[in-house]
């Protein structure tokens, strides 16, 4: 089973794929990283975000997507295009009949770090762990996309870590 995981942005769009076996509980980190807009309007930023993640969709073929849900947004404004990334994120997976997961950031350190106020640097190291990486997966945004990830694996589907 491939799990597409998904930190969303529309400056930064972390996302990371992850296979896991649920016979055997292991687990491989294919791959992670980030879909980068340039800057311009909002429109074009999320043309370019729902193409690249239709691409990855193609490329991986994903069997469930997990994504990180909105909890506080300083700026109205971020938190409108975020809403906005996700409604198209949310409308690319069912349109391709991909079962869409979501957790919450607390969700996200409970399951990763089983602490709900750890800091997005204990995460980090957690990822680092759980995939034996030999340093902590740059930009924090990819990090963020594979913590949520191997949530969706730990809540769904009973996978230890």
């Amino acid at each position: 089973m491939k799990i597409l995981s998904i930190d969303p942005g529309y400056a930064i769009f972390g996302f990371s794929i992850i296979e896991a076996d649920l016979k055997s509980y292991s687990t491989d980190l294919l791959s992670y990283g980030t879909i980068t807009t340039s800057k311009g309007n909002f429109e074009s930023r999320l043309l370019e975000i729902a193409r690249s993640f239709s691409s990855l969709i193609d490329k991986y073929k994903p069997d469930e997507i997990s994504i990180e849900q909105i909890y506080f947004i300083r700026n109205i404004t971020t938190g409108i295009h975020v809403a906005e990334i996700r409604g198209a994120i949310i409308y690319i997976c069912t349109s391709n009949n991909i079962p869409i997961y979501q957790y919450t950031p607390l969700e996200i350190k409970l399951a990763i770090t089983s602490y709900g106020k750890a800091t997005k640097k204990q995460v980090q190291q957690m990822v680092q762990r759980f995939f034996s990486l030999k340093d902590i997966p740059k930009p924090d945004d990819a990090a963020d996309a594979i913590a949520c990830g191997i949530t969706h694996l730990i809540k769904h589907y009973n996978i230890p870590f």
